[in-house]
């Protein structure tokens, strides 16, 4: 172990395990009822737990004989009363580790280490690459998209107290720290209500406004600092976008109305922001010359926040003006005294304009279909002969469009508000500039003819050709649609109208690749070496023409869905797979366990910013896999792929993943405004499933298929064909590869078989456990035969130990909640329908908050 990750390891032990050891005897002197016996009897119950499993007893039988052995409950009411008062004990556990781990961020992580921009400084000036350097950052920036995806459990009010505890713990404050925590145990966890879209939008804005505000003026002002000339003021270099309120995938509550008022919203929110900052200022720069520019800038900000009749056209390049003004006057009359505050602000606006973050569009691809079709009938806008056209003809025709179409001449809410959320990206671009929203996202892309669906529709909306300022960009997920991404893109590419397009979009073309559906649809190797593919091929074809192309991964929180080390990812891409930008969504718990302070949020900016850069300018592989590399991987993608899709295809898979985890309950959870199935079909099938809801139920059954499943399969079958030493020197050279890796022992540490292991006997899910089962240890056994260790994540000292830990804190909720499972399946089986079924419904769902939580990235 290196003397950085030991002196890690050390101060997380120190600040995190011993103080919340310490923290958390505190929960028993709350002034709360009963509190102290819970307490006691919770740790004892996890020392049940732990030897209930050891000795194979099924969860039932666990609690069971606990209530039996250490309590006086005999009644289901009471001992139904004191699960409940576990789950919240627990449940301001897992609060209090969060709160521990964000205190302890800046002494555990080395800030100015590997991958932050002081190494990158450094790095520059050893190999003399600052003209590489200003070339690079011409047109390079990473963008972080804040999507509104149902994995975050916690309500407002709790972040608030995570946030404000962990400021506590940091200052030492112990009066602070007890009453932060009285207000955690009066605080509820249960959200009544789903959120709305607008809801969720508030709630993704207070960490654009408190944290990465503050994290990218930081880095912007840093940047800036180490390299004045190679940070251009045309090119920010971090880029916010926004999902909530504009994704309307799925999700029907999503309206052109609230679309507008999410956009109202951000811009308010950064005028805001500019407008404290302004305040600020004016307590330092009280100079002759200074005040009166300062004073105005002032009144206009307050203006447009305040009272909307003297609203004024306030733009971003008018800020920047009065503050280049004051700028000049302190460097030329005042010895340059709090410039580096003014110099701040600046980068801030240069960032976040008067947009705060662009609104991404995103809509699923069969409704822009029916759209047409509805216009065809009503208005026809388009060719009486369009159906019988074939797919090139369809095409040309669409991109040559003309009229303009009516929303109030229907009354289909779908076709009415498609139509008006493209007549309102329009008004958005005028409040909040063309950076306020200017992507169209269409999910579920299979063909291009999809593409010219959404071109036409922007053309019957009054935009014309010249005017159409916004980016439609496809969005390729499934394993067949990444198989077709190339062929796609070549048929728009040929099209002169979309040519012409995108050579007004500066000759760049934006491609989403979504990693979730695709590990649901091919499992863990297969939907990472398919967005591998096509990347490759779409990066070959579109410099072929001449195009500039960017890709936008849609990643979820665990590596299942694209999430766990994204920047060892992007550093590990060679010259085959463009990186002109770094575009990635951050969902629900992520935003949260990786951007939760402006120092985690800074420290993980930074790692995406370095790895662009240091892929470029200091890395000397031309691809990232070598031809045999590639035939290999392809190899181990279709024996892990065959794998996958003979558990996919067993006949109790669905009723099996449906009945023992909490996957019908999600939507009960209201978490999310979005539904948990995309059809209203009342059969449960994979196809309509959530990749969300389905990666969440393996997370919470401490079987996490989606993150290995198939992986052991491979590596076994590439022993039998003779070509470890390959797979030997593939894991030895290639950070891909072994980022992937690793990402898979992190899913593995997660799992915890013994929970389940009384279905291994089970008549009908016997078999089913038994086949995850043998390869999670099939997995497990390659994957030490690979690494040459003994143990999971022994690369990662620091989150190894705080996931044991974490899985420690919620082994009682995640035994309670199979305990509830199990209840509630036997009242079902047997036609109840009794006041306690609904109560043991409450009991699964509330147990899902504190194991989804305390996992940080499992959903």
């Amino acid at each position: 172990m290196s003397y950085q990750l030991s002196q890690g390891l050390q101060q997380f032990k120190n600040l995190v395990g011993i103080k919340f050891q310490l923290y958390n005897s505190l929960f028993t002197s709350l002034p709360f009822h009963r509190i102290e016996k819970t307490g006691i009897l919770l740790s004892l119950l996890l020392t049940y737990c732990e030897d209930g499993y050891k000795k194979k007893q099924s969860p039932e039988q666990i609690i069971e004989d606990f209530f039996q052995k250490h309590t006086t409950y005999t009644s289901e009411r009471e001992r139904l009363d004191i699960l409940f008062r576990f789950v919240q004990y627990v449940e301001r556990q897992v609060v209090l580790f969060d709160a521990l781990e964000d205190a302890a961020f800046k002494d555990v992580n080395d800030m100015g280490g590997v991958g932050t921009l002081k190494h990158l400084s450094s790095e520059v000036m050893q190999f003399n690459k600052e003209a590489e350097l200003k070339t690079k950052l011409k047109d390079y920036s990473v963008r972080l998209v804040l999507t509104a995806h149902p994995t975050q459990f916690y309500p407002g009010s709790v972040l608030g107290i995570i946030n404000d505890l962990s400021r506590a713990v940091v200052e030492n404050n112990a009066s602070q720290i007890n009453m932060f925590m009285q207000q955690l145990g009066k605080t509820p966890f249960l959200k009544k209500q789903k959120p709305t879209p607008y809801d969720e939008a508030i709630s993704l804005i207070w960490y654009l406004e408190n944290i990465f505000y503050h994290a990218a003026g930081r880095i912007l002002s840093s940047l800036k600092n180490q390299f004045p000339d190679a940070v251009s003021e045309n090119n920010a270099i971090i880029k916010m976008g926004f999902w909530p309120g504009g994704d309307r995938d799925g999700n029907p509550f999503v309206k052109a109305a609230i679309t507008l008022k999410v956009a109202e919203a951000l811009r308010g929110a950064i005028i805001k922001c500019y407008y404290l900052d302004v305040r600020r200022l004016k307590r330092r720069l009280t100079f002759k010359g200074v005040e009166t520019i300062l004073t105005s800038l002032e009144e206009k900000l307050y203006n447009n926040i305040f009272i909307p009749e003297n609203k004024t056209d306030l733009n971003k390049q008018e800020i920047i003006t009065a503050l280049k003004q004051i700028r000049e006057i302190l460097i030329y009359q005042h010895n340059s005294l709090f410039l580096h505050l003014v110099d701040n602000l600046i980068s801030k606006v240069y960032v976040f304009g008067l947009h705060f973050a662009t609104l991404d569009i995103r809509q699923e691809s069969s409704v822009h279909a029916k759209v047409l079709h509805a216009l065809a009938a009503t208005e026809n806008l388009i060719p009486k002969n369009f159906d019988s056209l074939n797919e090139r003809e369809k095409i040309n025709a669409l991109t040559n469009l003309t009229g303009k179409a009516n929303p109030d001449l229907y009354d289909d809410g779908v076709v009415k508000d498609c139509l008006q959320t493209i007549a309102a990206i329009k008004t958005i671009q005028h409040s909040n500039a063309v950076e306020g929203c200017n992507r169209y996202i269409i999910s579920q892309c299979n063909s291009a003819l999809n593409v010219a669906e959404v071109y036409a529709l922007f053309l019957l909306n009054g935009w014309d050709k010249e005017q159409l300022n916004v980016d439609i960009v496809p969005l390729f997920e499934t394993v067949d649609d990444l198989q077709l991404a190339a062929k796609i893109m070549n048929e728009l590419y040929e099209n002169k109208n979309y040519k012409e397009h995108l050579r007004r979009r500066n000759n760049t073309q934006t491609i989403m690749v979504g990693f979730s559906d695709g590990t649901k649809d091919g499992g863990y190797l297969m939907a990472n070496w398919g967005i591998y593919k096509a990347k490759e091929e779409l990066t070959k074809i579109s410099k072929d023409y001449g195009i500039d192309v960017v890709f936008f991964d849609g990643r979820g929180g665990p590596p299942a869905r694209g999430g766990g080390k994204t920047h060892k990812f992007y550093a590990s891409m060679g010259k085959n797979i463009a990186n002109k930008e770094i575009q990635l969504t951050i969902q629900g718990q992520t935003v949260s366990s990786n951007f939760g302070t402006v120092d985690s949020a800074q420290y993980n900016i930074e790692q995406l910013i370095h790895a662009g850069i240091s892929n470029d300018l200091f890395s000397s592989r031309k691809v990232t896999l070598r031809q045999d590399e590639e035939q290999l991987f392809q190899e181990m993608a279709d024996e892990s792929f065959a794998s996958y899709t003979a558990l996919k295809n067993h006949p109790y898979f669905m009723q099996y993943l449906n009945e023992v985890s909490p996957l019908q309950f999600y939507s009960e959870t209201n978490i999310g405004s979005r539904p948990s199935k995309r059809s209203n079909s009342g059969r449960l099938e994979l196809k309509d499933l959530r990749a969300i809801p389905y990666v969440g139920s393996w997370s919470q059954l401490k079987q996490n298929v989606t993150g290995y499943y198939g992986v052991g399969a491979a590596l076994q079958a590439m022993e039998q064909k003779g070509k470890w030493a390959n797979v030997k020197e593939l894991y030895t050279n290639s950070l891909y590869f072994k980022t992937l890796i690793d990402n898979c022992e992190m899913a593995m540490k997660k799992c915890f078989f013994p929970l389940t292991e009384h279905f291994s006997k089970h008549p009908v899910y016997g078999e089913i456990w038994s086949k995850i089962f043998d390869e999670f240890e099939l997995t497990q056994k390659y994957l030490f035969k690979l690494s040459g260790k003994h143990e999971l994540m022994a690369d990662y000292p620091v989150e190894q130990l705080s996931i044991q830990m974490r899985e420690r804190i919620v082994l009682p909720l995640s035994t309670i909640q199979q305990y509830a499972i199990t209840k509630f399946r036997k009242l079902e089986k047997a036609m109840m329908s009794p006041p306690l079924k609904e109560v043991y419904e409450k009991l699964i769902i509330r147990c899902s908050f504190g194991i989804i939580n305390a996992a940080r990235n499992s959903a």
